[in-house]
């Protein structure tokens, strides 16, 4: 699905397919329900921000339950949102954008270039300012295998990436997000997930003590 797309036969899908399964996830009680916003393929970041824009204001009533969530992005090829800016674009130009708030994914931000390794703080901080705290709603915890502003999409294992342990912690444990939902999103199975969210609770239990 791409909302943002250039040709008018994907575009019309997309369109479709956000539709339904909105209607979809709100009929069966789902709060949150995240996707990427789609990439422009050629036709322009503002050409690419009207489209999806115009999408979300044909698939929402104001009447639903549900919160879509847009997915900060890396900035590869020709996606859209991997600047904060144009989330908030995209929210200021949809009616009902109540019913919009943004999940925050670690690789995807370290890749646009902002820098939650060295300027947590400032990175929330200019969240803050341009799209508001409010709106961030869940985090996508990834560490990333690209270096930073590297603008590609490639996660990695916590702790085994450019990003690093001690940053996630300090990422999971900042007051302003640490009330949030983290999905893992690593390149693991089950069994891997297990030892990660494992460690990732020793470590925390042991920061708390």
């Amino acid at each position: 699905m791409n909302l943002g797309g250039a040709k008018d036969e994907v575009y019309e899908f997309a369109r479709k397919v956000i539709k339904e399964d909105i209607e979809r996830m709100d009929s069966l009680g789902i709060e949150y329900m995240c996707f990427h916003p789609g990439s422009h393929v050629g036709g322009g970041i503002e050409f690419g921000i009207k489209r999806i824009s115009d999408a979300l204001n044909e698939a929402l009533t104001g009447e639903e339950n549900i919160t879509l969530l847009l997915e900060t992005m890396s900035g590869k090829g020709t996606e859209i949102g991997f600047d904060f800016n144009q989330l908030r674009e995209i929210i200021d130009s949809v009616e009902h954008n109540e019913k919009l708030g943004v999940c925050l994914d670690t690789c995807h931000i370290f890749s646009a270039g902002y820098d939650i390794v060295n300027d947590l703080d400032g990175v929330l901080e200019e969240f803050d300012k341009i799209i508001g705290l409010d709106r961030l709603k869940a985090v996508h915890l990834n560490d990333s295998m690209m270096p930073f502003g590297d603008k590609k999409d490639r996660h990695e294992v916590i702790g085994e990436g450019k990003i690093g342990l001690e940053a996630i912690i300090n990422f999971m444990t900042h007051p302003k997000i640490s009330h949030l939902p983290f999905f893992l999103e690593t390149p693991l199975e089950d069994e891997g997930h297990k030892r990660e969210i494992a460690m990732i609770k020793e470590i925390l239990d042991n920061k708390i003590r």
